[in-house]
């Protein structure tokens, strides 16, 4: 019994930036969420003709300084005050180079707070990019196109997903015509 193939999408070729543009304000406009553009070179003022949100990346840097932060001040002032440090009841007092204990001598654990945020903030950064983009992604069904290989040259191709609410077959190849789109085919998993 031979296994169903289920659609990933339908996709076209452009031949310029201009083309492909117009072709993704078109599908915007239509009412389309869930379609992508490939090009080979970033186009300006391509998230706004898809008309994509911003991305919460900065609200997860954000998140994980001021986490970074918090620990850099407890662990500069809790190390180096009054506590059950090294298991000695009523604790250890360490002063170390004339620094005062406690929160007063905050000037000096500058560095260390600084360090822990920006290294939680590029931790936030990298991991943050790497799952809001799906990443990593060793397949598409893209790469079955024959011709999607130009997309690192000179292709730029459009296409619709099959999870689009508004994905109809006969609608998408139109707009794609209407568009000037050439090589339209119907991609599967």
């Amino acid at each position: 019994m031979a296994k169903e193939e289920k659609i990933h999408g339908i996709v076209s070729e452009f031949k310029t930036p201009k083309e492909i543009y117009h072709a993704a304000e078109t599908f915007r406009d239509a009412g389309f969420k869930k379609f992508e553009v490939y090009t080979p070179f970033p186009i300006h003022g391509m998230d706004e003709a898809m008309g994509l949100k911003a991305t919460i990346l900065p609200w997860i840097i954000l998140a994980c300084g001021i986490t970074g932060m918090t620990i850099g001040i407890c662990l500069s002032t809790w190390s180096s005050s009054e506590t059950w440090l090294f298991g000695i009841e009523g604790g250890y007092k360490m002063i170390i180079s004339g620094k005062p204990d406690s929160f007063e001598g905050i000037y000096e654990f500058i560095p260390v707070i600084f360090e822990t945020t920006i290294l939680l903030s590029a931790f936030g950064a990298v991991f943050g990019m790497i799952g809001l983009n799906g990443l990593p992604k060793l397949y598409h069904p893209l790469f079955t196109h024959d011709s999607f290989a130009k997309v690192s040259d000179d292709g730029f191709f459009l296409c619709v997903e099959s999870d689009d609410p508004l994905y109809n077959e006969a609608k998408i190849k139109e707009l794609f015509e209407k568009a000037g789109g050439e090589n339209v085919n119907q991609i599967t998993e």
